[in-house]
């Protein structure tokens, strides 16, 4: 693979162009020259290079019209505009409109090579952004979703109705179904893509601690309070903030958020200064929000604020048509991400996961497929491979085994869910993020339990 950058000289002064040329060659380019502007658009038209290097003064067209057809072409291609020694205005013009520098006439060769090879890293690490862009776009954009089932395929076209508006929206959805996903790919496919994405579980912070990663503090507001930290929604300014767990946000901290919504600003903790922020505002829950606002414990204004648009996530147990085509990505990531090699795939694996009533959702699918990766034996994955939670008594009753529940009469309130926490525990093999979704819970409460009835996990 050749990897020598190109450098597209446009220069109708033949001597000129070929000192250029000779630089170019020391400086490890390869170029290639054309005399007039036209021309020389065309050649770009037919193999864009690295780095152009046009004369201001041409023949046809001058170098700001060439500038700006080379700009539309790919404005990722830095371009330096040669003008006359005391035109320098000129070539401070040329840089408002986009150029990546200019040099003046006569040429300094030595400053020639010094500025393309500056340009060349600056194309070059643009080239990187715009591939990391498009990975992004390609892994988190609704047509990445998986959707098969008549359920999903309705997700994937609320998506593409809403992405482009301004639309608050609240995600609804059992823990484990893919609510993140939803809400990157309502910001990936948005005109607010090239902005940043960021994420806030709601659920993983106490309270004071949530306010500052939401609205950020300033030095000396409170012990251990050193700098100014700059909050989520500074930092997702122009881009999209995605609440998650949002039920579990503290009744104090619903009060900022409304407030933030309404006046699109904020204040950090601590501090005075107002702080204006520009963010479209995505949350997700497991939880019924309308409950809690019956109850108390959740704001009703602030709900209404929320949910301007709904979209339910359904739980993988009512997309079963999604479970092989996400199995095969599942096996193919895992294999590749962890240097594995899988020879065949059985039947009777796709069978075991399809029977199962995934309490966890596609995260709990996830993780029982990468586990079957990692333990295939010679890479063939069957039935065997699948361990479930509880082993087969545990499926059966999964996969709609009845039985009634008798509780113990000797036993109390919390001896029972110290009981339930700990069977959980010893079926997942103390995985707290999983037994938090198959309760229903957060994994700080779950974690919390822990503590509380002194469990060994």
């Amino acid at each position: 693979m050749n990897n020598t950058p190109t450098l597209l000289i446009i220069e109708d002064d033949p001597d000129n162009a070929r000192s250029v040329a000779e630089a170019a060659a020391d400086a490890g380019f390869k170029a290639v020259s054309s005399a007039t502007g036209t021309a020389g658009v065309e050649l770009f038209r037919q193999q864009v290079p690295d780095v152009v290097l046009s004369d201001l003064v041409l023949p046809d067209i001058d170098g700001l019209e060439v500038l700006a057809r080379l700009r539309k072409l790919d404005a990722a291609v830095p371009v330096i505009i040669m003008t006359a020694y005391g035109s320098v205005e000129s070539g401070v013009r040329a840089m408002r409109e986009g150029a990546y520098d200019y040099v003046t006439k006569p040429l300094d060769l030595d400053d020639i090579q010094s500025k393309l090879r500056r340009a060349y890293e600056t194309s070059r690490l643009r080239r990187q952004v715009d591939k990391l862009s498009q990975s992004v776009r390609e892994r988190f954009a609704s047509t990445a979703i998986i959707a098969e089932s008549p359920g999903m395929k309705a997700v994937i076209s609320q998506i593409e109705a809403l992405a482009d508006t301004a639309a608050t929206i609240l995600i609804c959805g059992d823990s484990g179904t893919g609510k993140e996903l939803v809400a990157r790919a309502l910001h990936v496919d948005s005109k607010r893509a090239q902005g940043p994405f960021v994420a806030v579980n709601c659920g993983a912070f106490a309270e004071s601690l949530l306010e500052s990663e939401l609205f950020g503090h300033e030095k000396g507001s409170f012990t251990g309070a050193t700098g100014i930290h700059k909050g989520a929604f500074e930092r997702a300014d122009g881009g999209t903030l995605f609440l998650d767990e949002i039920g579990d946000a503290p009744t104090p901290v619903q009060v900022k958020l409304l407030r933030a919504m309404e006046e699109k600003e904020i204040c950090r903790v601590g501090g005075k200064e107002v702080i204006k922020v520009n963010v479209r505002l995505v949350s997700a829950t497991n939880k019924n929000l309308e409950a809690m606002v019956a109850a108390g414990t959740f704001r009703e204004d602030l709900l209404y604020r929320l949910n301007v648009v709904t979209l339910r996530v359904p739980p993988l147990r009512s997309r079963r048509e999604d479970i092989r085509p996400m199995t095969d990505r599942f096996i193919a990531r895992a294999a590749s991400e962890n240097g594995k090699h899988i020879a065949a795939v059985r039947p009777d694996f796709y069978a075991a996961l399809e029977a199962y009533d995934w309490p966890g959702n596609v995260r709990q699918l996830r993780n029982i497929v990468e586990s079957a990766v990692l333990l295939s034996p010679g890479g063939v994955l069957c039935a065997d491979s699948v361990a479930l939670p509880g082993g087969p008594a545990r499926q059966a009753a999964a996969s709609g085994g009845t039985g009634a529940f008798s509780v113990p009469g000797n036993m109390s309130l919390e001896q029972i869910e110290r009981a339930v926490l700990e069977s959980r525990l010893q079926q997942n093999d103390g995985n707290r993020t999983l037994t938090a979704d198959q309760l229903g819970l957060s994994r700080r409460t779950i974690q919390r339990k822990i503590k509380e009835h002194n469990l060994p996990y």
